[in-house]
């Protein structure tokens, strides 16, 4: 079948034997799947016009929901094939004259079996509103699956260009139809602050708003004029982590320091370098790239930010997102070796000059985070200068600073620039929009590897798993960020939950078969407006628009 992740083992008997459903099946859902069973009815009933009525006594359901550990409790779930499928999140799932049972030992397993049940319904169950004539049936099948790898996610950048509300709930309900299990949210950036800090008032009222945006990468000429911001309150920050929560969705915030900090200092200018730097004057910086105006390394700053994460983690609550992100890259140290205030730190605190300051920072928050129950996560600058032993990294300068950190005992989260960032261009032809970056294909990014060959078992138990990142820096809205991200997020929400092979041992012209024969029409039925095979459609093109390709690479880059 034309199932995306593929499953780990997956048995269609042969001449194709369906289970046909009638105009009004019932379900029944076992002890501990009554949340589930809510999902499902949700989740089918737009698309179908089905009810799914609880069965009545000593009734056969056509659909079934079992929540039960088997074995021993080990977290198996036994299904068919040569052998169980392992961990929490595993499900098996049975198609046969009598209906669908699907069993896993977690409500995630069970959720995660109902979105294969939506793939294997067909495209059309992914509409709002019942087709005319539709007739819903089932392959008998056989599948036993379990994810490779516990952290699948994708970083949504919301500082550059803001997406309202609803769009990151879409996009939740995105990641969760292809089995991703974490939003990182990057928040703050010095072209804006997207949440609510209700002590802090102006981190929005100044901070959320610039001017003007370039249009286009930096070399771009062309700028649009229309101010440009927005930001989540309180109560919206709360009810994407519920919705995300419900979807078995993790959403981990980043709040970046000490760089990236401009829209914050416009807010509040005492948090800048204000003895070489008229701070007051500075707004939210309507241009990309990275900021020279960064935090001062200040008692007062710290104790600003740690208000600001006292009411993130209320937002946050640790059971839903252990993780707290603070960034710690790209920051720049000119005002730092300018200002006399930051001279004097460095001689207070008996640091390695400049970098030590930036490593204070991030020191002073894993420790302060750990201290309140949160494991700190940040890019892989952070190990410059030691980490406390419950911090984690984000690689993202290619694999070598997830291989060291991995290599010390860190957890790692490989996302390296050079392989998942979606907002690099797609291919090399003329009419790419904006084109930044390495060309990644489709296939390329279906060849990505998150355990890099040279880790030991011992330090690849490490690698957590793997995330796409998307900057939006030129995705000026919901458009544009579908056609960077999709249908590439596809092909690497397989790499992270299916076991793969070697990156050059992987079926390709499969997984494209697979992607032709249905899962174009599933985007198409969620109105998702993704890139094309063929190349983007007339209105995905942005003529004239200048981008960031890498300069004296080679040609497919």
């Amino acid at each position: 079948m034309d199932l995306i992740p593929a499953p780990r083992f997956a048995e269609f008997p042969e001449g194709g034997p369906r289970f046909r459903f009638g105009p009004h099946p019932v379900l029944d859902a076992g002890p501990g799947a009554e949340d589930a069973a809510r999902r499902l009815r949700r989740e089918l009933g737009a698309a179908t016009g089905w009810s799914l009525p609880a069965a009545g006594a000593g009734a056969v359901a056509d659909i079934r929901l079992r929540l039960c550990a088997r074995g021993s409790g080990s977290g198996q779930v036994a299904g068919p094939g040569p052998g169980p499928a392992q961990g929490p999140e595993s499900y098996g799932i049975t198609v046969d004259g009598t209906g669908v049972e699907l069993v896993a030992e977690t409500g995630a397993g069970l959720f995660w079996a109902v979105q294969t049940l939506r793939q294997l319904l067909g495209p059309d169950v992914y509409r709002k509103a019942p087709l005319p004539g539709r007739r819903w049936s089932l392959p008998y099948a056989s599948i036993a699956d379990a994810p490779r790898f516990g952290w699948r996610g994708m970083m949504l950048d919301v500082a550059r260009h803001f997406m309202p509300k609803d769009g990151v709930l879409r996009y939740v309900d995105l990641l969760a139809a292809h089995k991703l299990n974490v939003l990182h949210l990057h928040l703050t950036d010095d072209q804006g602050w997207r949440v609510e800090i209700k002590r802090y008032p102006e981190l929005t009222g100044v901070g959320a708003w610039r001017a003007r945006s370039r249009r286009g990468h930096r070399a771009s000429p062309l700028w649009n004029e229309t101010p440009h911001g927005g930001y989540y309150t309180q109560d919206d920050i709360r009810e994407i982590v519920a919705y995300a929560a419900e979807r078995h969705v993790r959403v981990v915030p980043e709040i970046d320091v000490p760089g990236h900090s401009q829209a914050a200092i416009a807010a509040y200018p005492e948090l800048g370098n204000a003895d070489v730097v008229d701070t007051a004057a500075l707004e939210v910086w309507d241009d990309w790239g990275v900021s020279r105006n960064v935090l001062a390394p200040t008692e007062a700053v710290l104790r600003f930010y740690e208000g600001v994460f006292e009411e993130l983690l209320e937002l946050f609550p640790a059971e839903v997102s252990p993780f707290v992100h603070v960034g710690g890259d790209e920051c720049p140290k000119e005002q730092w070796r300018a200002s006399a205030v930051a001279q004097e730190r460095i001689r207070e605190l008996g640091v390695d000059g400049e970098d030590g300051l930036q490593s204070w920072f991030v020191r002073h928050f894993d420790g302060w985070l750990a201290a309140r129950g949160r494991r700190l996560i940040g890019w892989d600058e952070i190990l410059e200068g030691g980490l406390a032993p419950g911090a984690a990294v984000s690689s993202w300068r290619g694999y070598a600073g997830g291989i060291a950190a991995a290599q010390a005992g860190h957890d790692v989260v490989m996302c390296p620039e050079q392989q998942v960032y979606l907002d690099h261009r797609q291919a090399g032809g003329e009419q790419e929009p904006v084109p930044i970056g390495y060309v990644r294909s489709l296939e390329d990014v279906y060849r990505f590897e998150p355990v890099p060959p040279e880790l030991s078992a011992q330090a690849a138990a490490h690698v957590l798993g793997a995330q796409a990142n998307v900057w939006t820096e030129v995705m000026e809205d919901q458009g544009r960020v579908d056609y960077q991200v999709f249908p590439r997020l596809a092909a690497f929400a397989e790499v992270v939950w299916s076991q793969q092979p070697a990156p050059l041992e992987r079926d390709v012209a499969g997984f494209e078969a697979r992607m032709a024969a249905a899962h174009y029409a599933r985007l198409d039925a969620l109105g998702v407006g993704y890139r094309p095979p063929a190349g983007p459609l007339p209105w995905q093109r942005r003529p004239g628009v200048l981008g960031r390709p890498i300069e004296g690479a080679p040609p497919n880059v």
